[in-house]
This record gives C-alpha cells, structure tokens and sequence, in this order.
C-alpha cells in the first residue's frame, strides 16, 4: 500500500521504526530548505530504511546515536552501492530531530586540555571580552600562542613569569623561516598581543614585547594586482541576468566594483543593511565598525533584480543566498571569492588573480588616475591608516614618471 508523506514524496509502504511518526516533518524541513522533489525523495526513502533497519535493531528513539548511521551505511552497502550523498543524508535526519528536541544532543566527552591549552584559552577569552576583537583575529592567534607555550613549557604547568627574552627570540628564530612572510608577521604580532596580556595580568614584570624579533619586510614591496577595467565590463556582460544564479552574481561583482567592498563584507551583507530611501547601505567593516555608503543606482537596481526575482524564499536576512541546498547565507567569504573564479574561468578572462579583492584595487587604481587624491580613496576603502592607502601611489605610472631622473649621458 502506497504512503504519502508530506503531500508531495510516495513510498511504497508506510515507514517503519522510531523514526516513522518524524519523517514527515523531516520532509518538511528538507522542502523549507530549497531541496528539489528527487532529493527530498531520496533522503526521506534513505530514512525510512534506516527507521527499519534500527526496529531490526531493536535501537528506541532515544538511544540513537552518531554511530549508527554509519553501521547502517555498511549493512546497506553489502546489497545496494552506497551513494555519495547518503552520508550527509542521514546526517540531516539526525540534525533535524536533535532541532525539533525529539533526540537529545550527543555529549561529547571533553578532552582534559593542556596546562598550554587551558593558558591559551584564557587568553583568547580575553581577546573577545576585553578586547573585543575580531573572531578572525582570535582564530588567527590562537595557534601561535599555542604552540609558543607548548614548546617553552611542553606538558609542564604553565608559568608565565618564567618566560624570558631568549624564548621569545629564539622560538622566533625557529619558527619565522618556516613561514611565509605574512604568516610570520602574523606569528609576531600574535606573540607581542600575548605578551602584553602577560604583562597586563601581572605575571610578566618586563616588557616583553618589545623583545619580539620584527620580521623584515621592505615597505610596500608589490605592485595591487587589480584587474583591468575593460575586463571588469566583460565580466559583466557574459553574466547571464535572465537566471536566478546570473542575476546574484552580477548583483555581487558590481558591489565588488563599484563600491570596492571585501568578499566577507559582500557575503554577510544583510537585508536591513541597505536603506532604499536614502540611498545608501550599511557595512560592517573590519573590526566591526559600521560604514554607511552611496548606493550607486546601477547597483541598486541589479540587487533589487535579485531580491524581488531570484532570491529563494528563505527566513534568512542575507541579502545573497546560496542557489542550491540547503539555502541560506554564505558561510564564509571564500564562497564570493568562488564565484569570480568560476565566473572568470568561464568567460575565459585572464585577470591577474582569480580572487575577489582584485575588484577592490581596481576601484583604487581608476579613482587615482582620474584624480582623486589618496586620502579620498582611503575613505572609500574605510582603510583604517593612510599608510595601507599610500600602496596606490606606485599604480599611478603617470606621477611617477615626473619623478624619474634624466639617464646619464641621454636616453638611448
């Protein structure tokens, strides 16, 4: 006897199992989420089997655990061929009971940290609470300090005013050469933060950061790669505006572009960022610090293209949505940064990267050749110091060219 569940997948027979009264709603969820009928189909039919196969079991809802859709999986796989994406499957079905409060979350047993660990996570607590830092910034400290402390004081308890200038120094020397420069500046900047939360506790007496080695590095040592303006409006055109995808994607490259913005600032743009009315929209810079910008009409009306013809219907306040499921924000600003790849490796465009920021140097570049000065081009980038600006100076092969002296004896 066929069984519908959800009004829209069919199954030969009713599910089985403790799972059984629950795969509705999972069907449910799966259709909130943007998945298409054939998928929804396979992950509900995937559960309904799993549902038996724990009756077999003789596994009660509550009992269920991480480990037992992989058990099934491997049962499975000895009559039918296991198929990429029945892993994640299940995983949803376990997921979407642990949301609905039908199975409790698994407890993991914690791990006894380290006396370099437990050191370390104090730190990083500080890092958000005090200091209020960017969790970018705390994830990029973090290992650093963890392993400083690790190789000074190995599984020892760790004492702090037993540091000394040497360990700095030397666990520079060492590690430094193994980086590349801008991780290494990173390692130092991190070391000096810690030193000075240290010192700021009371355990360090000296100032040991200003033991931390500095890294040697020339000022301003490469040219801003930024792509040209003529492949900028190629890119554009071979965006297809008809589709849902295309109408995103041209909606993001021209934010890039025209208002100069970082990948992460595109991806967690929100719905209540952007004033209509007034023309302008919000962004949440570096450090979290709010920037309200010109709104340029072109951009506008490619983002409202979206908004009112492409974009799923979706609970969530981001602007751009992932276009496949589940649908939701991007997780990160490597998801922008994906997208002007593949955009660029279909339309075939040699740009010098194959990454976002190269839009943000390009808007710099043209504003400085037709004549904006650099401290107008920080404040549209939002750069925090002039001297991050002053990069754009050795773009501008026409002022530079005053600068060059006569070669002796006559130009040949």
């Amino acid at each position: 006897m066929k069984c519908v569940i959800a009004h829209q997948v069919v199954l030969s027979r009713a599910p089985e199992g403790p799972l059984a009264a629950h795969i509705g709603a999972f069907a449910e969820s799966l259709h909130a989420q943007g998945y298409a009928l054939d998928s929804i189909h396979r992950h509900v039919l995937l559960a309904a089997c799993f549902s038996h196969w724990l009756q077999r079991k003789g596994v009660a809802l509550g009992h269920i655990s991480s480990d037992h859709p992989a058990q099934y999986l491997r049962h499975r796989a000895r009559r039918v061929r296991r198929a990429s994406g029945d892993a994640a499957a299940l995983r949803h079905v376990i997921e979407c009971l642990r949301r609905k409060g039908v199975m409790a979350a698994e407890k993991i047993s914690a791990r006894r940290l380290t006396p370099a660990e437990r050191c370390t996570q104090a730190y990083a607590q500080y890092l958000r609470d005090a200091r209020a830092l960017a969790r970018a910034t705390v994830v990029n400290y973090v290992p650093f300090i963890r392993g400083f402390l690790t190789d000074r004081f190995v599984d020892e308890a760790v004492r702090l005013s037993r540091l000394s200038a040497d360990d700095v120094v030397r666990y520079v020397q060492r590690q430094a050469p193994q980086l590349h420069l801008k991780r290494a500046k990173l390692l130092t900047s991190a070391l000096r933060s810690f030193l000075r939360y240290a010192r700021y506790r009371g355990e360090v007496t000296l100032d040991l950061a200003a033991a931390v080695p500095v890294v040697a590095n020339w000022s301003m040592p490469a040219i801003p790669r930024a792509i040209g303006a003529d492949q900028v409006r190629q890119l554009l055109t071979s965006i297809e505006r008809r589709t849902a995808t295309g109408r995103r994607d041209y909606a993001i490259v021209l934010l890039l572009a025209r208002l100069g913005l970082r990948a992460g600032e595109v991806a967690f743009l929100e719905l209540d960022d952007i004033a209509w009315g007034a023309g302008q929209v919000s962004v949440r810079g570096k450090g979290g610090q709010r920037t309200a910008l010109p709104l340029p009409t072109e951009v506008g009306k490619a983002i409202a293209a979206y908004l009112r013809h492409g974009r799923p219907r979706s609970t969530s306040r981001r602007v751009f949505l992932r276009s496949k499921a589940p649908i939701r924000g991007f997780l990160s600003q490597c998801a922008i940064g994906s997208i002007i790849r593949h955009r660029l490796q279909r339309t075939g465009i040699q740009a010098p990267t194959t990454g976002a920021h190269q839009f943000r140097h390009a808007l710099a570049t043209q504003m400085l050749r037709h004549g904006a000065s650099l401290a107008e081009i920080g404040e549209i980038l939002r750069h925090r110091s002039p001297q991050t600006t002053t990069i754009y100076t050795k773009v501008d092969l026409q002022a530079l060219r005053t600068l060059a002296l006569p070669w002796p004896g006559g130009a040949r």
